[in-house]
């Protein structure tokens, strides 16, 4: 029998969906498990309130992984990216990376961009290869145990020139 991860890479069956206001709890838990500071329950649902775009990825109709993103004044923002361990490294968070920015270009959004702590290697590794390019540094823009952390401004354009 494949383990998840295998499953996961081998198979269409990981879906993309609309984030639900039932889905917060277990969106909350994925991001509890992902980060020593994660966002909380009310973010998310304020994130909901708001309007963002806000996606899940499911497996086997459990939530692994989930999006964030903003959109205004032609610039799209993913404000959050975030896929369960066990199933990182196998594309599950480029395709999620890939439908935020097929939506922000779809929206006419002209730009995009995102924050991401310089030690999270991963992430950074995904962005560069998805054509993002760092612009930027936020001091202290992250929590972190000894105090703050700061963060690598990334863009992305979403037009030819």
């Amino acid at each position: 029998m494949a383990s998840a991860p295998e499953f996961v890479s081998a198979t269409p069956a990981v879906a993309i969906r609309p984030m639900r206001e039932a889905d917060v709890p277990a969106v909350a838990e994925v991001e509890r498990s992902a980060y020593a500071f994660p966002w909380s329950v009310g973010i998310f649902r304020d994130c909901l309130r708001v309007g963002y775009v806000c996606r899940v990825v499911e497996l086997e109709g459990r939530v692994i992984g989930h999006g964030i993103l903003s959109m205004g004044a032609g610039e799209a923002h993913i404000l959050n990216l975030c896929v369960q361990a066990e199933y990182r490294c196998l594309g599950v968070g480029r395709r999620l990376l890939t439908l935020l920015i097929d939506i922000a270009r779809g929206a006419g959004m002209t730009d995009a961009f995102l924050e991401v702590r310089p030690t999270n290697t991963a992430a950074i590794r995904l962005y560069l290869a998805m054509g993002f390019e760092q612009v930027g540094v936020r001091r202290g823009y992250y929590q972190a145990v000894n105090g703050r952390e700061d963060a690598a401004v990334l863009r992305l354009p979403l037009v030819s020139d």
